[in-house]
């Protein structure tokens, strides 16, 4: 479990906190989604999630490790793996296999624990066909799914995307997503989505917004995202199934009000189609 106690966080040098007075818990296995506008607060709270940064008030606790201490911070990190928006800032070698292998030789492990490891990271990500590759071959695409390789090899918990898909393109994108989806069912790992796109935060079990540096909303996205007003205060917009399923309700069509994802919308209208 991850615990955000009573966090507040400033940058050297400013007056005003980017974090103030945060408190939240990520459950093993969870799925959450941090949203809001540029500037709320999304990417520190990332960084502090795994001791890349540490709180200046309250603690950061991931399953009791103390992220404020530095004997821990090696194991935090092993446990809290962390994708970034720019997968070029997290590839390191000259193949894709080694690369991969990176931080496994950091760690001082076994050559045949490295091998097997990095073998099921590829498979996991479908790149092992592409071992040899140099990695600035990939596409967009490939290259994060490379960068999150290198992260699942190291065995985490907790997998942290802070905009790791805003660089791609929707195709792209998508793939990325779906990926990491079918890895957190397949080895229960809780993921952390950061991100500025409501249409991925929609995804998730549980959806925070940030603003300004605190929390402005959480709950299930269904809830989260029918408060539009609130939601346009901070200046984001919730995604079009909404505004499109509220359209169709007054048009005197009978759908339930929770509808937020494509999926969740074009399975609705099915079914009504259906029972003429």
């Amino acid at each position: 479990m991850i615990e955000v106690r009573g966090v507040t966080f400033f940058y050297p040098g400013t007056t005003e906190p980017a974090l103030e007075n945060i408190s939240l818990t990520i459950k093993p296995g969870e799925f959450v989604a941090v949203t809001g506008p540029n500037g709320s607060g999304k990417s520190t709270l990332a960084r502090l999630l795994n001791g890349l940064l540490r709180p200046g008030e309250g603690r950061v606790l991931v399953d009791g490790l103390d992220t404020g201490d530095e004997a821990s911070l090696v194991e935090i990190r092993r446990r809290v793996g962390m994708v970034f928006q720019d997968p070029d800032n997290q590839l390191v070698a000259a193949t894709v296999e080694d690369d991969v292998a990176f931080g496994l030789e950091n760690l001082g492990l076994p050559p045949a624990v490295i091998r097997q490891r990095v073998a099921a990271a590829l498979e996991a990500v479908e790149l092992a066909d592409l071992r040899t590759r140099p990695p600035h071959h990939l596409s967009g695409g490939q290259k994060q799914r490379l960068a999150l390789a290198g992260v699942l090899a190291m065995e985490p918990c907790y997998l942290v995307l802070d905009e790791a898909t805003a660089m791609l393109d929707p195709v792209a994108r998508e793939e990325v997503l779906k990926k990491v989806l079918d890895l957190r069912r397949e080895k229960g790992l809780a993921v952390i989505l950061i991100t500025h796109l409501m249409e991925e935060a929609a995804l998730a079990e549980r959806m925070l917004v940030l603003n300004a540096g605190r929390i402005l909303l959480a709950g299930p996205p269904a809830e989260v995202l029918q408060q539009e007003e609130r939601l346009a205060a901070a200046g984001l917009k919730a995604p079009v199934t909404v505004a499109l399923g509220k359209s169709l309700r007054q048009a005197g069509l009978k759908l339930p009000a929770n509808l937020v994802t494509v999926e969740e919308m074009a399975r609705a209208l099915w079914k009504l189609a259906s029972r003429k």
